[in-house]
């Protein structure tokens, strides 16, 4: 049976790139027969690699069958995966995020989860010399991961290893990292055609603090203005993707990438009491800048305090 390779639900640029390498390794390498799928439609950046590298979009899928095998990665997170995931044959798992627990498996499995900002990284430190015979178009997909996983070595993510790998990839394709990230960003703020749910829902995580239940929701762009221009309207679908979604309450974080800043809106006094005691941040409208702030995963996430 074909193995499915994924990562978490809306498929960022990581979660889209991964699964695509890793099925590419099994397939030509290891001879397993493997299949690149997502859990929803790609996002802009993730859109814009797959067509920069002639990559055909990964067929999306709901949920999984019970025995189905799979690899999941870019998470370990149950919350973010199908719903049926500890029915399926999960084999194997390879992340940069940390532990949540909740994955149950019928047999030991093989678990890879570093401390690197992009989990292209460490599939090619898997793959080992193996990675000198990646094709252009799977070296374009890892370079473009670790460019977005680490906003082109801006976030507080990214170590030296992840700098190393895609300075080497981008000297194999003949590319300059700067150029290119900028296609790329240019690509990810280019959010004209989405709606203000979708805005939302785009780049998310479910979160939990203190018994209340956040959808933390970062939008990454170089044109900010583009998305603060709409934060009434984003505001107000906030309280709707809350109640659809089933949490208590929408983190919207706008970062900018270039200014290395995050804009966070604040509908509520909720919101407004998250800032001030996650951030030291003074709050005296609808938004708040928080300087440096560039990681959802490092800077955001732990440091959520209501």
């Amino acid at each position: 049976m074909t193995t499915l390779v994924f990562g978490h639900r809306s498929p960022d640029t990581d979660s889209t790139g991964s699964p695509i390498l890793w099925a590419w390794y099994l397939n030509e390498v290891k001879g397993q027969e493997a299949e690149a799928v997502l859990l929803g439609e790609p996002n802009t950046e993730a859109a814009f690699m797959l067509e920069r590298w002639d990559l055909p979009k990964p067929r999306i899928i709901t949920d999984v069958d019970d025995g189905q095998p799979c690899i999941v990665v870019d998470t370990n997170n149950p919350a973010e995966l199908p719903t049926n995931i500890n029915g399926a044959d999960v084999q194997g798992i390879i992340d940069h995020h940390k532990l949540v627990g909740g994955l149950e498996t019928s047999g030991p499995i093989d678990i890879t989860v570093r401390p690197l900002a992009c989990t292209a990284t460490i599939m090619i430190d898997l793959m080992g010399e193996d990675a000198q015979r990646m094709p252009d178009w799977a070296k374009g997909a890892a370079l473009t991961c670790i460019l977005s996983d680490t906003l082109e070595f801006r976030s507080p993510t990214t170590t030296d290893h992840d700098r190393a790998t895609a300075e080497q990839l981008a000297r194999d394709l003949g590319v300059s990292v700067a150029d290119y990230a900028a296609e790329m960003f240019a690509a990810k703020s280019d959010v004209s055609a989405f709606s203000d749910a979708e805005l939302i829902r785009m780049d998310s995580k479910e979160y939990e603090v203190g018994g209340t239940k956040f959808r933390v929701s970062v939008l990454e762009t170089t044109a900010p203005a583009t998305v603060l221009d709409r934060k009434d309207s984003l505001m107000a679908s906030m309280q709707d993707v809350a109640k659809e979604d089933g949490v208590d309450q929408v983190l919207l974080f706008v970062v900018d990438i270039l200014n290395e800043e995050a804009t966070l809106l604040v509908p509520n006094d909720l919101v407004k009491g998250v800032a001030e005691k996650s951030f030291d941040a003074s709050v005296s409208g609808d938004t708040v800048v928080l300087p440096g702030v560039m990681s959802r995963k490092k800077q955001i996430i732990p440091n959520l305090k209501v």
